[in-house]
């Protein structure tokens, strides 16, 4: 999200919240997203839009970030579906555990299955990207912000992206995007 605000050169106050301190289980938080999870974008109106996917979808529309046409949008909703039940549930848990949990003997037991389900989903994305730039239709768009991510922090769950040399490429074609800034800077 924070990506694309910046891309689009939207203005936006970023507050971050300490899920692990349970921040988002305020009744101040859930009265934003009774949901309890981050991101939640808040618009001028005051309204709260939750689930980093809808927020990039509302975001992107209207701009290059979001194909005009039905199937190329319909491909950008694909690839962002994936991201949410392919990669995200194996290579983000992989790496919140690693890097942010401590490790219990029932997590190790767990990592090594989310680490082949992870190394799986970026072999989906591997050979996507073989004979592309990007996801969607030749260019950059919020099926490649949705999915870089966890993808350029995947080493820190335990994911080697040497072994992923148009994965490689492609992170490096997303940072050299006008705008750039990481997305999960720790």
């Amino acid at each position: 999200m924070r990506l694309l605000l910046n891309q689009l050169a939207i203005p936006f106050e970023l507050i971050e919240l300490d899920i692990i301190k349970g921040e988002t289980r305020t009744p101040e938080f859930l009265a934003r997203n009774p949901n309890g999870k981050i991101p939640v974008l808040e618009l001028e109106d005051g309204t709260h839009l939750a689930e980093s996917d809808a927020i990039l979808f509302y975001l992107a529309e209207g701009t290059p970030f979001l194909p005009d046409d039905r199937l190329g949008r319909a491909q950008v909703l694909q690839w962002m579906f994936f991201e949410q039940y392919s990669h995200e549930p194996s290579v983000a848990v992989a790496r919140f555990w690693l890097k942010h949990l401590e490790m219990t003997e029932a997590r190790r037991a767990a990592l090594a299955e989310k680490q082949r389900q992870g190394r799986a989903a970026l072999g989906v994305m591997e050979g996507h990207l073989e004979a592309r730039e990007f996801f969607v239709g030749g260019a950059y768009s919020i099926a490649d912000i949705a999915l870089y991510a966890y993808t350029h922090v995947a080493g820190e769950g335990g994911f080697d992206l040497g072994d992923f040399p148009a994965i490689g490429a492609w992170l490096g074609r997303v940072r050299a995007q006008p705008g750039h800034v990481p997305i999960i800077q720790g």
